[in-house]
C-alpha cells in the first residue's frame, strides 16, 4: 500500500513568480508552478501526447504545453472552456520556510510487465550480456534489463553506435557459442543494427536482438521511425516476430534463444512500445530445460568407411581446419598425430593449432604463410574439417578430399567433394583414431620444421626492411607475437592489417576473432567488447583472458568513439593501430587492376592522444626499436590502451 512523504522541491525563492519548472522525485516528474503568489506541482505529462509541461510557459493565466500548445490553469491543473479532457493530476503543497514541499505517494509495489517476463526468459536462457542504446521506444525493455542488473543476474554496456552493439555481440558469439543481446529503438537505432547481425549470421554466431517498435496503433501509417521492422530483419534473422498483446510472451522468448543456440543464427524480437508494457503478474516464466537435444551424431557409414579407407592408402595426408572444428581440436590434433599429418587452418581458424606444434603449419590462402601453401600442394589427400571452402582459404579442389562438417549445406557448398562426412567432427576424429590401425603416411614433422626454418629466414629479412615511410608490418607483428599472453584474445579487422596478422604473427593458443564472410571494416574494436564480455564470467575458458584488437586507422575510425565506451566500462583492451594514412588494401587493389590510386587517402587525428583524451592510455609508436616497450606499457594498463603505430602501407 502506498504511503505519502513530503519531498523537498524548491529551494526558496528558486522559481520565479510566473515561471514553471520540472523537478524529478524519485520516479516522478512534476511540473512546479509559481503563479499569483501561490505555488502548485502538477503531472509533467501533458494529456494529449505526453509533452512535458514543465518545459512550458505562463502565457496570459494559463499554463502552456511546449508540444501542441495546449492549456491549463498553472495551479488547478484544469482546461479552460469545455475541452474535452478532465485536465492535469495535480499534487498537495506546503511552502515551509526552507522551501516548497511536494506530497508524493510512494512508488507502489512494481507488477510483472511483459517486457520483464521476456527479459527474464531470456536469463533462464543463460544470456547474461546486452550491449546497446537506450531510447524512447524501449524503455518498457530497458526498465526490466536495469532490474536484472540491480540482481546481478544481467550486463547492460551501453555503446555509441549500435552498429558496435551487434558487433560486439557477434564476436561474443563466435566466442563462446552463447548469445549475447542487443538493444536498439525503432527505425534507425534498429537498422543500424544490421551489419553486425550479417556478420553473425554468415559466420554462424548466436545473436538475439531486441528493437523497440512504435505503438501498435499507429503501425502501418507512416508513424514518426515507424519501418516494417520484420521485414528489414527477414533475411538477417532466422526468427524474427513481433511480440503481441495475446502472445505467449515467454514462450516467444523461449524459442528466439532456442533459434539462436539450435541454428547459431540471429534472433529478433520487436516490441511495439504500449505491449512491451503491458502488465502480467501472473504469467509464469519459462526454463530451458529439457529444451534443446543434443547436436552431436554419428555420420553415415558408408561416406565413413569411404573416408576410412582414403587415409589408410595415404602416404601424404593433410588436415585443414576451419572455426567448426574450435571446440574439437585436442581430438583433430591426436588424429594428426597419430596420422603423422599437417595441419593447416583457415584464417578464421588461425591458432586452433600453435603454430610451435611440430605439425602446425599456420594459415592456408590470401592470409597465409607459405608452408601451409606448399603442404597442401604436396598432399595426396585434404581431410578437411569444420571449414567452408571460402576463396579466400584456396583449397584446391584438385586433390582427392574429405570433408567432415555437423552442417549438410556446408557440405560441398561451392563444388563437388569426393567425400562428404556429415557428422559431429569430434566423434568423427575419434572414430578414425581407433579404426585407423595401419596406414601407410609418411612422417612430415622434419619437413615442417624446414619449411618454419625457410619462412622464419624470410620474416627476418623482411623485418629489416625500411622506405622511411614508419614500421614494417613484420616487425609489428614479431614483436606482438612476443608480447601477448599464450591464451589472448585477438580481434583482428579487415584489410592489410589483416593480412599481415595472418602471416607473421605466430599464435600458441590465442583465440582469433574476425569478420569472416562479411569481411566488415570496423568489426575489431567493437569485438573486443564483446571478447572482454566473455572474459568478465567467471568459472568459464575465457575468465580473466587478455584482450587485443588489431586493425588499420580506416577500420579503427568507423567505430572511434566507442573507445569511450571502454573508458567508461574499464575495459582492458589493448588495440593496435596501424597508422598509414590510407585505405591500404583498396590502394593495393586499384594498382592489380591498373587503375590510378583515388580517395584512399585518410585524414586523421591523433588517436594516442585521443585515447588520452577520452581518459584511456594513448602511446605512439614511429620505430620498431619502440615495439616492445609500447606493447608491455599497454598490455599492463588496467584499463583501454591505443598503441598507434606509424606504419608502412605497402610494407606488408
Amino acid at each position: 500500500m502506498a504511503s505519502t512523504n513530503w519531498t523537498k522541491a524548491l529551494e526558496p525563492d528558486e522559481l520565479p513568480e510566473g515561471r514553471v519548472k520540472t523537478v524529478v522525485i524519485g520516479t516522478h516528474s512534476l511540473c512546479l508552478t509559481h503563479y499569483d503568489g501561490q505555488y502548485a506541482a502538477l503531472d509533467n505529462h501533458c494529456p494529449h501526447q505526453g509533452g512535458p509541461l514543465g518545459e512550458g510557459s505562463i502565457e496570459k493565466g494559463l499554463l502552456r504545453c511546449p508540444w501542441h500548445g495546449w492549456d491549463y490553469c498553472p495551479l488547478t491543473g484544469k482546461p479552460p472552456g469545455d475541452q474535452f479532457d478532465d485536465g492535469v493530476p495535480t499534487y498537495a503543497v506546503e511552502v515551509r520556510d526552507d522551501g516548497v514541499y511536494v506530497a508524493i505517494d510512494s512508488t507502489l509495489e512494481h507488477h510483472q510487465t511483459v517486457s520483464d517476463l521476456m527479459i527474464q526468459t531470456m536469463v533462464n536462457w543463460g544470456v547474461r550480456w546486452c550491449f546497446g542504446m537506450v531510447g524512447h521506444s524501449n524503455l518498457h525493455i530497458a526498465d526490466a534489463i536495469r532490474r536484472k542488473e540491480l540482481t546481478g543476474e544481467m550486463t547492460f554496456i551501453g555503446i555509441r553506435h549500435e552498429g558496435a552493439a551487434s558487433f560486439a555481440c557477434s564476436a561474443y558469439g563466435k566466442l563462446t557459442g552463447r548469445p549475447a543481446s542487443c538493444l536498439a529503438i525503432a527505425g534507425p537505432g534498429a537498422t543500424n543494427l544490421l551489419t553486425g547481425l550479417w556478420d553473425a549470421n554468415v559466420d554462424r554466431a548466436p545473436v538475439i536482438a531486441l528493437t523497440g517498435q512504435v505503438a501498435s496503433q499507429v503501425l502501418g501509417r507512416h508513424n514518426f521511425q515507424e519501418i516494417p521492422l520484420e521485414k528489414a530483419f527477414g533475411d538477417v534473422a532466422g526468427y524474427s516476430h513481433t511480440v503481441l498483446t495475446n502472445s505467449d510472451h515467454s514462450e516467444l522468448m523461449s524459442l528466439a534463444c532456442k533459434s539462436a543456440l539450435v541454428n547459431q543464427s540471429v534472433s529478433h524480437l520487436i516490441f511495439p512500445d504500449e505491449i512491451a508494457g503491458l502488465d502480467q503478474p501472473d504469467a509464469s516464466v519459462a526454463v530451458p530445460d529439457g529444451r534443446i537435444a543434443s547436436r552431436k551424431f554419428s555420420p553415415p557409414e558408408s561416406p565413413y568407411q569411404q573416408a576410412l579407407a582414403m587415409l589408410q592408402s595415404a602416404k601424404r595426408p593433410v588436415i585443414i581446419v576451419g572455426h567448426g572444428a574450435r571446440y574439437e581440436m585436442d581430438r583433430v590434433v591426436e588424429l594428426a598425430e597419430q596420422l603423422n599429418a599437417p595441419v593447416l587452418t583457415t584464417f578464421k581458424g588461425k591458432g586452433l593449432i600453435p603454430d610451435s606444434h611440430p605439425l602446425g603449419c599456420g594459415v592456408l590462402g590470401r592470409s597465409g604463410t607459405p608452408i601451409a601453401s606448399h603442404f597442401m600442394n604436396e598432399s595426396d589427400v585434404l581431410l578437411v574439417l569444420g571449414a567452408s571452402f571460402s576463396n579466400h582459404t584456396g583449397i584446391t579442389p584438385k586433390k582427392p578430399t574429405i570433408q567432415v562438417n555437423l552442417d549438410p549445406m556446408t557440405l560441398a557448398k561451392f563444388h563437388s567433394v569426393d567425400c562428404l562426412v556429415n557428422g559431429d567432427i569430434g566423434i568423427v576424429a575419434d572414430r578414425l583414431k581407433a579404426d585407423l590401425q595401419v596406414n601407410a603416411a609418411i612422417d612430415q614433422r622434419g619437413e615442417i620444421a624446414e619449411r618454419w626454418t625457410i619462412w622464419n629466414r624470410e620474416k627476418a629479412s623482411r623485418r629489416s626492411d625500411d622506405r622511411a615511410a614508419g614500421v614494417n608490418s613484420a616487425s609489428i607483428f614479431a614483436a606482438l607475437s612476443a608480447a601477448v599472453d599464450d591464451d589472448a584474445i585477438i580481434a583482428v579487422d579487415v584489410g592489410n592489417n589483416a593480412y599481415s596478422f595472418g602471416r607473421y604473427f605466430e599464435c600458441n593458443r590465442q583465440a582469433i576473432l574476425m569478420s569472416g564472410y562479411l569481411g566488415s571494416i570496423g568489426f575489431a574494436f567493437p569485438a573486443a567488447m564483446g571478447a572482454w564480455a566473455a572474459t568478465q564470467e567467471s568459472g568459464t575458458p575465457y575468465s580473466g583472458r587478455q584482450v587485443v584488437s588489431v586493425s588499420g586507422d580506416g577500420g579503427f575510425g568507423q567505430y572511434l568513439a566507442e573507445f569511450s565506451t571502454a573508458v567508461k566500462y574499464q575495459m582492458n583492451i589493448t588495440h593496435v593501430l596501424l597508422h598509414n594514412k590510407e585505405l591500404g588494401k583498396i590502394s593495393k587493389e586499384q594498382r592489380a587492376g591498373m587503375w590510378e590510386v583515388w580517395q584512399t587517402s585518410l585524414h586523421n587525428p591523433s588517436f594516442a592522444q585521443y585515447a588520452t583524451l577520452c581518459g584511456g592510455l594513448g602511446i605512439r609508436v614511429e620505430s620498431a626499436a619502440e615495439l616492445d616497450a609500447a606493447y608491455q606499457q599497454a598490455l599492463a594498463c588496467r584499463g583501454p590502451a591505443i598503441v598507434e603505430i606509424m606504419s608502412d602501407s605497402e610494407l606488408i
